[in-house]
């Protein structure tokens, strides 16, 4: 399984679930998750995709816990479990 159908199948279960998933472009800041999930009732979440098994460079996990000291939460997800764990905790 590759990255990419990873997030393909974020995007598409997040939008069968009323929510958007936009793609983070961050020029000049180097890091930042691969999109920002919004969902009703002010659910907002930052998600890094991974291919199965990769784990976080230095800079994204130093990003991740910049984000989470602000009170965002930060996912990783790199399987489809993950991304169904996700949508349970954000929407269900």
């Amino acid at each position: 399984m590759k990255e990419l159908n990873i997030e393909k199948r974020l995007k598409k279960k997040v939008k069968e679930h009323g929510g958007l998933a936009f793609k983070l472009l961050s020029p000049g800041c180097a890091g930042v998750p691969d999109r920002l999930v919004l969902f009703k009732n002010s659910k907002i979440a930052f998600v890094e995709v991974k291919a199965p098994t990769k784990r976080l460079r230095a800079l994204q996990q130093k990003r991740k816990e910049q984000l989470e000291l602000l009170g965002f939460p930060v996912y990783t997800v790199d399987n489809y479990e993950a991304i169904d764990a996700l949508i349970k905790e954000l929407v269900l």
